[in-house]
Parts: structure tokens; sequence; C-alpha cells
């Protein structure tokens, strides 16, 4: 990084070469390519086959949001009506940019630091902080993993621990069997095993209290199984994205069969689809389909960039990104079917509207999901396969998140790492440790309050910074001709029309709004609907908002300081690619490459063995 503004005289010198002739199928002399754009590139694994990357990426899309966060975002923000949004936004925000990003990181193979620090030296730092967002995202996301196994391995019981106020952990008085709808003194069975039996919870984030560790043992584990499905690179990775990918679609298919047949089901999911048409001139519904879309298919976490760039050259991007965006929005609209199934039926049982127990975030899945299974037959079976499912969607989105660091690592300091750790297997092992180490503060007495802390400024306010940050970084610094070159010569055909519009136009404004609007809307992190956190506390999570964003300001300064010339050569060297491919009239390659600048591993030309005219 920082060598792309390095060298520069005005407006930076250019050597023109290579132009390849593919009309006429054969290369000029000394120009041949090392290596067939079929076969893996230099020194980079590839996934074994296509299918891998496609189903570690729809894998790493349709994670827990999609159960805990869409259904209730639908019924709130208009039911059915609120679909129509939803789908505008997915087609002018959602697939364009997952495109944008798969095109990226397979062209250039690298992952989101070393890649955008070629495409836009700039705004080097926007790498830097997706990777920096995406290591603070793994380490408290495997917690929700260690509450999965904690339900998971306590479901096989006859009689499920969350079923009654007759326990140990239970405070009598104030517990109710069933949920207790806006009674506000009493709390359900379910709901006094999540705070007292699982968490422990203490009173604040100011009583951190002690660990654990029973909690401490099952986020070893969780860390365990993580390890094993990415120690080997894509090549472990891809055998495992076979079941964890799939299965979930089983066990959901399975609940709504289930489901459906209850009564009351069809009240729950008529309050799912019912459209409220006034709802679509609210503002905050578009930015909420917006953000949805954003979050979802994870734009800014650099996890699509880095899992792309093990891509062979020729891959078909454009249909990997149209199965994955229509995959991630299919099911959650199915989750939501699944969901409010089984909502329906526990107001049903309880006497309870549908609006008194609908709710998102972890409270949906370990509280009334689980209250829901004590009135099935065979309750311990369908408890068992969903917090199954539950650990098959989270670990592809954390083995993806963890993925990012380990690239990023690799493609910085490689030949160092290897030659103190000797193999890949243990910077792997190194990654996973650290982040473990730093997500045991998420399993004390007081974790849950840390951890509502952390989601909020990090997957929410500094994400919605690096989205931003990285679309202008793509699509206006380098540009849509420069992107719709590159995605050209991997596919031999440019992108359609409304692609190139999306990346002009829509997108970032998308992006632009979302991000305004935000900020506009702010409001602080609280945790349940009573507890606010002390200032101190907001301090602590802004500080670990700025842990990624701070990285934007300091390497455009790098770059700009270790530029030369005036201020303005500066500038336009900074916004200036390291490598910029176009097409000619004549429909060849012309390849331009800045002098004495730092030069890409791997692309369509692999410049080290071309002899470039003076």
């Amino acid at each position: 990084m920082g060598h792309g503004a390095q060298n520069t005289d005005e407006g930076a010198m250019v050597a023109e070469a290579v132009r390849l002739q593919p009309d006429r199928g054969a290369e000029a002399p000394s120009q041949q390519l090392p290596w067939s754009p079929s076969t893996p590139r230099r020194g980079r694994g590839t996934w074994s086959r296509q299918l891998e990357f496609t189903l570690a990426c729809v894998g790493n899309a349709v994670g827990l949001g999609n159960v805990w966060r869409f259904p209730y975002l639908c019924y709130r923000s208009g039911g059915g009506a609120f679909l129509i949004p939803y789908l505008i936004m997915l087609l002018l925000c959602g697939i364009p940019l997952l495109l944008m990003e798969f095109t990226i990181g397979q062209f250039t193979c690298l992952g989101p630091v070393h890649a955008l620090a070629k495409l836009c030296p700039l705004l080097k730092g926007v790498g830097v902080a997706t990777v920096v967002i995406s290591f603070l995202l793994c380490t408290y996301y495997n917690v929700i993993i260690t509450w999965a196994l904690y339900y998971l391995f306590n479901s096989f019981r006859s009689t499920l621990p969350w079923q009654s106020c007759n326990n140990t952990w239970n405070i009598v008085k104030n517990c109710s069997d069933g949920l207790p709808g806006n009674t506000t003194h009493l709390r359900s069975a379910s709901q006094q095993y999540f705070d007292y039996r699982l968490l422990k919870m203490s009173n604040g984030i100011e009583e951190m209290g002690n660990i654990r560790w029973e909690l401490f043992g099952l986020l070893l584990l969780a860390w365990i199984i993580v390890y094993f499905c990415i120690f080997k690179g894509v090549k472990s990775t891809g055998k495992v994205v076979y079941f964890t990918a799939i299965f979930p679609y089983l066990i959901l298919i399975i609940l709504l069969i289930n489901n459906v047949q209850l009564p009351g089901a069809k009240n729950g999911i008529l309050f799912f689809l019912t459209p409220k048409w006034s709802k679509l001139l609210e503002v905050q519904v578009w930015v909420n389909a917006a953000a949805q879309i954003f979050n979802s298919i994870g734009i800014g976490f650099g996890t699509m960039m880095s899992m792309a760039s093990y891509n062979r050259l020729k891959n078909n991007v454009l249909k990997d990104t149209l199965i994955v965006a229509v995959t991630n929005s299919a099911t959650s609209i199915f989750a939501g079917f699944v969901v409010f199934s089984a909502i329906g039926y526990m107001g049903h049982q309880q006497n309870l509207p549908v609006e008194d127990i609908a709710t998102d975030g972890p409270g949906l899945v370990f509280v009334v999901y689980p209250e829901a299974f004590v009135t099935m037959s065979i309750a311990p079976m369908w408890a068992s396969l969903f917090f199954f499912m539950l650990l098959c969607l989270g670990v592809d989105s954390q083995f993806a998140m963890v993925d990012v660091m380990v690239t990023s690592l690799m493609d910085a300091w490689g030949k160092n790492l290897l030659q103190f750790l000797k193999r890949k297997e243990m910077v792997v092992l190194v990654v996973c440790f650290v982040a473990f180490m730093l997500g045991i503060p998420n399993i004390t007495q007081g974790g849950i309050y840390l951890f509502q802390l952390m989601d909020h400024y990090t997957a929410v306010v500094s994400l919605l910074f690096l989205a931003f940050f990285e679309v202008v970084a793509i699509c206006w610094f380098y540009g849509v001709r420069r992107l719709s070159a590159i995605y050209k010569e991997m596919l031999g055909v440019p992108p359609n029309l409304f692609f190139k519009l999306c990346w002009w136009f829509a997108s970032p404004l998308l992006v632009t709004v979302i991000l305004v609007s935000s900020i506009i809307s702010y409001t602080p992190a609280r945790y349940g609907k009573t507890y606010t956190y002390p200032s101190w506390a907001e301090g602590l999570g802004w500080i670990i908002s700025l842990c990624s964003i701070i990285w934007i300001p300091l390497g455009a300064a790098h770059t700009l300081y270790t530029s030369k010339g005036t201020f303005t050569q500066r500038l336009r060297s900074s916004v200036t690619p390291v490598t910029d491919v176009i097409p000619t009239e004549s429909q060849d390659l012309m390849v331009r490459l800045k002098s004495g600048i730092y030069k890409p591993s791997c692309s369509a030309i692999h410049f080290d063995s071309i002899d470039l005219p003076k």
C-alpha cells in the first residue's frame, strides 16, 4: 500500500504496452500470457469447483439476520407492501454492488486491502477498515453461535428446561408460563431462562461480573469448529459449505410444513403479509428496505471480495451475483412464513395478538421461538433441529469474516508469516485464537450489554461509513469505464447498461441517502426497552466504531504525504489507479501501467513477464 502514489511527475508518466489480438487468436511476440485464464493464478489457491464459491457466498449472505431481522422489519414496515421497496432496493443497490465486489475481487485476485489500494490509493484505508470491521464482528458474532450450542445441547431432554417456572434460576413471582404480552412486570419462563440461566446477566455494563465458564467452553468449541472449516483455505471451506449452506433449507422446509398445520398459523402469516399501503409514503420504510438489503448481502464487509479473489479469471460473476442475491432475498421471505406461522400459533395458544409477540434480534430465536416449541409434540426434536439450523447459518457467516483477515494478512505479509509460523494453518490458528480472546468479555455476566454495544456501533454505525467510501472509491474514482473494461476482459462481453447506470448514479445515491438518514435519525444504543447505557459506555462505543473508520483518513493522509509534487499533483496521483485496463476502439485490450509504481501480482496480464517499450 502507498506505492500507488509514488514516483509521479506531471500527471503521472504512463507506459503503454501489450495489445492483445483476440480476434486473430494470436498475441504479439514477448507478450504471451504466463498462465491460461482457465487455470489457477500464481501462488493463490482456487475453489475446487465453482459451485463451492457460490455456496460459500450464499452461506455468508444467508445468516441469522434473515431469520430474526427481516420478518420483524417486514411486518413493522407495511407487511406485504414492504416487499415493493425491498425488491426495488435489491435491483438498484444490492445486485449491482455485489457484482461490483465480485468483479474487483476476481480480477485483482486480492483481498479488500490491496485491491482498493490499487484502484484508488487515496481511499486505500477503506480496504483496511473493511478488514477491521469484519474482525471486530467475528469476535462477538461467535457468541451467538455459542448461545445456539448451549440451547442445542440442552434440547436433548424429555422436558425442555425453559418449559416451566419451577427451576432454581426462576424468579417465581415474576415468572409466567407462556408469553406475558404487554404485562411489563412479568417475564416468560423462556425469557428468564435466557436472562438468568444462559447469561446470568447483571444489572448493567457497569457490572461485568464473572466469566460464564459453561459459555467459555462452548465459545472455545465454536472457534474450534470455525478453525477446522477454514484451516485449509478454500479447499476445506469449499467442502464444508455443501452441508452448512444447504442443510438450513431442509430444516426451514420441515419447520414450515409442521407450522402451517398448527392452529392460528394462518393468522400469523396474514399478519406478516397483509399490506399497509400508507407505509410506502414514509421515507424510513424505504431506508429500512435499502439498509436490510445492504446489510444482509454484506456490502462493505470485504467478505464477498475476498472469496471472489480465489476464483478463476473467466468465472461468470454475473451468474453468481444473481444466484446469491436472489437466494438471499427468497430465504428472507421464506423465513418470514416460518417465523410468523409459529408466532400465529403462539398467539392462538395464549390468546394474545400477534403484535404483542413479534420481536426481532436474539429475543426472537432464543425467547419467542423456544416458547413455541414447548407446546408442540416432540418438542425436543423441533428445538434440536431449529438450533442446529442456527448453528449452520452462523458458522457460514463467521468463517467468511475470519477469512477476510487471513486473506489480507497473507496478501500483505505472506512470506514473512510463513517464515515464522511455517504453515498457513498456523496463521489461521493465530487469528482464531486472538479473536477468541477478544470475545471473552462478551460471555461474562455483563457481556450481553457489551455485545449489544459492539453490535450497534460496529454493524450499524461503522458499516454505513465504510460502504459509502467503498462505493465512492470504486464507482466514481476508479470509474465505471474501468470497471466495465475489466468485467469485459473476464466475461468477454461488457456489463449491461442497467448495471452501468446503477454504478454511476443509483447505487451511490442510495448509499448516500441511507448514510444521511442514519445520521439524522441516530439514536444511542439501548438494551431492551428500559436499559440505557451510561455516557462512558457510549464513548466506548464510538471508540469501537472509530477503530475501523479511522483508517480512511489515515490512509488518505499517508498517500498524500508520501506522494511527490505539488498538492494538486499529489491529489491527482492519489485518485489514479495503479493499473488501468481500457478497451480500444478496435476492441483490443490496452493496458496502461503507471511507471515506477507497485505492479499487480495477478491479472489477465502479468506485467513482470512483459518487456515494456520505453
